[in-house]
């Protein structure tokens, strides 16, 4: 951690073992299947304004399944597997993360959402540049990214891409949901970085990668014939307010920490 205050994000080699991330894959792929006879509802990180349905804006206390443009292969699992289903939740839940989240400015954190991202070869598409603060917005702005590689990762298969100390610049936008309706609101009109400012963030299964919710960041599309699987818990101080319009809600599911 001790370059995270002055880069954004912080990398932890070796955090997870084998063994739990082959429980963890193994769960999730075991979700999706479950989830054939459920509705299509699409996850796009270009346009999630217009797709965002009820389904997805009341996932915030369920577990449900997301599915790229094509409609026919998962996207992603989301979004409270972490206090829902037991084996999601021992993953989750690890006194080593509480340490490294007060260490990352947390010292009572709540975490608010979990996803299992799959980016399966070929078909996984890019997520475009943005900050996890405009998703969960907080006063003062608090979300923390816990990224757990279940795969190697590099440039050929998707890897995150972040602008190292753009964790320091505005935040750009806010999702919300109002009447009913997601729209995604323009905050400041500072530009999105490019890769020349940017760099790559290449590891090895069972890495955790913490970053900053104001970080900027980015992942291409998965080229390869190789799965880039990921899961992220987001966390927020719990002495923050949570702004009462951000998407994501969990009626009657109570906050837990690590």
């Amino acid at each position: 951690m001790d370059r995270f205050a002055e880069d954004g994000y912080a990398v932890f080699p070796g955090f997870k073992s084998r063994l739990e991330l082959g429980a963890l894959r193994a769960r999730a792929e075991a979700i999706a299947r479950e989830c054939a006879s459920e509705p299509v509802s699409i996850f796009s990180t270009r346009d999630q304004a217009q797709k965002s349905d009820e389904y997805f804006l009341s996932s915030g206390d369920k577990i449900r399944c997301f599915f790229e443009e094509d409609g026919t292969t998962v996207n992603k699992i989301g979004h409270a597997m972490h206090d829902l289903d037991p084996i999601f939740d021992r993953f989750s839940h690890d006194a080593r993360l509480a340490e490294i989240a007060v260490r990352a400015g947390l010292p009572k954190p709540a975490l608010y959402q979990s996803m299992y991202i799959f980016k399966q070869p070929r078909v996984g598409g890019a997520v475009d540049w943005h900050q996890d603060a405009a998703f969960l917005r907080t006063d003062p702005v608090s979300v923390t990214a816990f990224w757990f590689a279940l795969d190697d990762a590099d440039r050929t298969n998707g890897c995150l891409w972040v602008q190292p100390g753009g964790h320091r610049s505005p935040l750009r936008s806010q999702f919300v949901v109002r009447d009913g309706k997601a729209e995604l609101q323009t905050l400041d009109a500072t530009p999105w970085p490019d890769l020349t400012q940017a760099v790559p963030v290449e590891v090895e299964a069972g890495t955790l990668v913490v970053f900053n919710g104001l970080l900027p960041h980015y992942s291409a599309p998965n080229t390869s014939e190789r799965p880039r699987h990921a899961y992220t818990l987001h966390a927020v101080d719990a002495r923050a307010a949570y702004a009462p319009d951000n998407w994501l809600q969990r009626p009657g599911l109570p906050l837990r920490g690590f």
